[in-house]
């Protein structure tokens, strides 16, 4: 399921607030652990400066300790760890290594070396999130972070779902991490009211039509969450909600429900092989303020490739 976890770290306390998050999943699942980091040139104001070569040794020494460091602290509470150093660019080199090493979830903290903004994600998990193609752990770096490596519990955790196969593809990781927790789950699902196309006030008719539909998958999305509570058999609490639109009331239950974990599939009824991520995945990454976990339903042989990934590739060393 979850058995090779990639944590990217540059150095920065920032970053290092995924090491809780890597502690709770890795004992859940049993997973070893790689911690990477990737060295990167120092941009300079003149680009056709050379790199000092023992400077850049020194910052490789560095580099290597530090990782060093972090995988003592990782060992001392049981987990399996691994270590790589890379240079290059570092969202390009992240993905690469995912890519080659059976890596089966990329954890992530929102911020690190170049410090919080006012964006949600920073540039360098913005690239890697759209191009690893794969599990994604989020962890939001403006949310203190717990000193404590192995303390870290998951007590409520929020899985939205449309009533989907695909979107079922969450259930064995949800399931596995609320067994290992002790976690409630909250299954969530929004019934959308159907939109009408009105140049003018809508009529009654239009109306009462709306609301048969909407209960009509009410009623539906009733049954499908109590066979699903029936068969997981697990502590579960149900959320059936009833609006124009699902995004807004999901990250209004985060907020009430004081979800510590969002599971979240990339995709649902909607989705399509040519975007790594549906309109509520990219929703979360953008705007939610809660660890957020992606499980990704396609393979990465099924999802297109965008044309600037395309065009990258054939004039790579040009």
């Amino acid at each position: 399921m979850l058995e090779h976890m990639l944590v990217p770290l540059d150095g920065s306390p920032l970053a290092e607030c995924v090491l809780p998050h890597v502690v709770a999943l890795a004992h859940a699942f049993g997973a070893r652990v790689t911690v990477l980091r990737i060295l990167e040139r120092t941009r300079a104001a003149d680009p056709t400066r050379s790199v000092d070569p023992l400077d850049w040794h020194i910052r490789k020494a560095e580099a290597g300790a530090y990782l060093d460091g972090v995988a003592a602290r990782l060992q001392e509470v049981g987990l399996r760890v691994e270590k790589g150093l890379l240079e290059g660019q570092a969202a390009e080199r992240i993905v690469e290594f995912a890519h080659t090493t059976d890596v089966s979830l990329v954890l992530l903290s929102s911020h690190g070396r170049s410090g919080l903004s006012g964006w949600n994600i920073s540039g360098v998990v913005q690239k890697i999130v759209l191009r690893a193609y794969m599990p994604t752990m989020i962890v939001r770096a403006y949310h203190p972070a717990s000193g404590d490596l192995d303390g870290l519990r998951y007590r409520r955790l929020m899985i939205p779902l449309d009533c989907s196969q695909r979107a079922e593809c969450v259930l064995p990781v949800a399931t596995k991490l609320a067994r290992f927790h002790k976690s409630r789950l909250l299954l969530t699902h929004v019934v959308r009211r159907p939109e009408l196309i009105c140049r003018a006030p809508p009529m009654q008719g239009d109306l009462n039509l709306v609301e048969q539909i909407s209960e009509r998958n009410r009623q539906e999305a009733g049954r499908y969450l109590k066979q699903l509570q029936a068969r997981l058999s697990l502590d579960i609490e149900g959320h059936l909600l009833v609006e124009d639109s699902a995004e807004a009331p999901l990250h209004d239950l985060v907020r009430q429900e004081n979800v510590d974990l969002v599971v979240l599939s990339a995709h649902g009824y909607s989705g399509e092989t040519k975007w790594p991520y549906g309109s509520v995945a990219l929703n979360f990454i953008a705007y939610g303020t809660t660890p957020l976990l992606i499980v990704q339903d396609l393979s990465l042989e099924e999802l297109e490739r965008t044309q600037a990934e395309m065009a990258a590739r054939e004039h790579r060393g040009h």
